[in-house]
């Protein structure tokens, strides 16, 4: 089996059409399971070009495969397990994938690169061919630019690759992204070293309900500090605030790395990963951002507060 992981640019509806209906039609014809995971209006350019074939194409919009990178890793690690049983000789399991990029923070729109890259370790070992459509008439110049660092190729028509020669190693693409140090907590934060996970669950969970999270959330919170943490070792230095809609918990270890820059991205297989618990954390968690310096290995969870959580649950926007 071999994977491949293309992107294609595109600057108006005929050229996103170009690429996308070619890689749809040729997959129906040769019985490959598709996905189609686009903007809603990509969706509906290709509904209308595709027309009753359709409905052999499986689809959603972009962010109905999650608002986080865990859930859209798993969701096509999933889908490949489903579908990839059926591919016959050659074939493919195709992934038409639209990342969503507007009205991003700086800091997740590096940890959706970072996935971009770490796609390319994750389903290196499935029949996946994903095609990652990049819309150059309203993002950033820089998420592009990314684009050609994060696929090893372009496809222009959906069909052929064209290299692309700014493509990066992946471990050091998401070297350079863990690199990047998160803003320094304010100087209400609560602070503490803990010499054992027992110490630092107790930490986080005292905390978490000192800010209003009850006591499930508040354990949801330490499960997720503990399971990050437990690929760093200790003694740990942990760091709690809280901020417009999140608690943020980070946890420090100086002597700490997380060694495969692709762990915590697809959930725990039939034996133990050290990955594991940070797929577990992140599951938990909105986000979870890693940065590595000479001074160790930094965690930073971001977790809702009780009344954005509060909010979540009563839909009251």
């Amino acid at each position: 089996m071999s994977s491949i992981h293309q992107a294609a640019v595109y600057d108006s509806d005929r050229r996103f059409l170009d690429v996308a209906v070619p890689f749809v039609r040729d997959g129906l014809d040769r019985g490959d399971p598709v996905l189609v995971a686009v903007t809603s209006a990509n969706l509906e350019l290709l509904g209308d070009t595709l027309g009753r074939d359709g409905r052999l194409v499986d689809y959603a919009e972009s962010g109905f495969l999650g608002r986080r990178t865990v859930e859209r890793a798993t969701a096509f690690h999933r889908y490949w397990q489903r579908r990839g049983s059926e591919v016959s000789r050659g074939g493919h399991v195709r992934i038409l994938a639209e990342p969503v990029w507007g009205g991003r923070a700086p800091a997740q729109v590096r940890a959706w690169q970072r996935l971009e890259a770490a796609l390319n370790l994750l389903l290196r070992d499935t029949n996946v061919w994903m095609i990652c459509p990049y819309d150059a008439r309203v993002l950033d110049r820089h998420v592009v630019a990314a684009a050609r660092r994060t696929h090893p190729a372009l496809s222009p028509d959906g069909r052929s690759p064209v290299p692309c020669p700014e493509y990066t190693d992946p471990a050091e693409f998401i070297s350079e992204c863990d690199s990047v140090p998160p803003p320094e907590p304010p100087d209400d934060a609560a602070h503490a070293r803990v010499g054992t996970l027992h110490e630092l669950r107790a930490f986080v969970t005292d905390q978490a309900s000192f800010m209003g999270l009850n006591h499930d959330r508040a354990a949801l919170l330490a499960v997720a500090a503990n399971e990050a943490a437990g690929m760093l070792g200790t003694p740990l230095t942990v760091r709690l605030w809280e901020r417009l809609g999140a608690v943020t918990c980070r946890v420090h270890c100086a002597d700490g790395r997380v060694p495969d820059p692709a762990a915590g991205f697809l959930p725990p297989g039939s034996s133990a990963d050290p990955g594991d618990g940070l797929w577990i954390a992140r599951q938990l968690c909105d986000r979870l951002d890693i940065h590595h310096d000479q001074d160790g290995c930094t965690v930073q969870l971001c977790f809702p507060s009780a009344r954005a959580e509060e909010l979540r649950q009563s839909r009251k926007y």
